[in-house]
């Protein structure tokens, strides 16, 4: 009996629903085995990763997908607390943003973020797009099997 591989898990902080409601749309059309936990800012972010609250059974994932513009918590600080933190360093994390700015996408590199994705507006692209994200991450890199949180 072959047995289904396991799907990956990717977290996905975005504040706009309708942006949330279009990469869930993408992963699922891309056909790529995995689930998608989200939630709406880094402040969440953080407690989903440390299983605080009503995400005490959260899965650590395997690639976070970020936004840089959000309230209370913006990607940037996201994303510097989570690589100062041994538990959560090695997890890669993809920004995924409307801005095309270059100075976005230097300091998202240079706060520790593995890819930049400026977010296609067509539908068919960011399907695509995520499409090419998962062939990359799920099934040409090798990501670590030992989780730390």
């Amino acid at each position: 009996m072959l047995t289904q591989p396991k799907p990956f898990e990717i977290l996905l902080l975005e504040d706009e629903p309708a942006d949330a409601y279009l990469v869930k749309l993408a992963l699922k059309e891309s056909k790529i085995l995995a689930r998608m936990s989200h939630v709406a800012g880094g402040i969440e972010g953080l407690d989903f990763l440390r299983r605080n609250g009503e995400y005490d059974n959260a899965p650590c994932p395997d690639l976070i997908l970020l936004d840089i513009n959000m309230p209370r918590m913006n990607g940037y600080e996201f994303l510097s607390a989570i690589k100062a933190d041994k538990a959560f360093k090695t997890i890669p994390v993809v920004v995924l943003s409307t801005s095309n700015v270059e100075r976005d996408i230097f300091i998202s590199y240079d706060l520790g973020a593995a890819g930049y994705i400026t977010k296609p507006i067509d539908i068919t692209q960011l399907i695509a797009a995520i499409t090419r994200l998962g062939d990359y991450w799920f099934d040409l890199v090798r990501l670590p099997q030992e989780k730390t949180a």
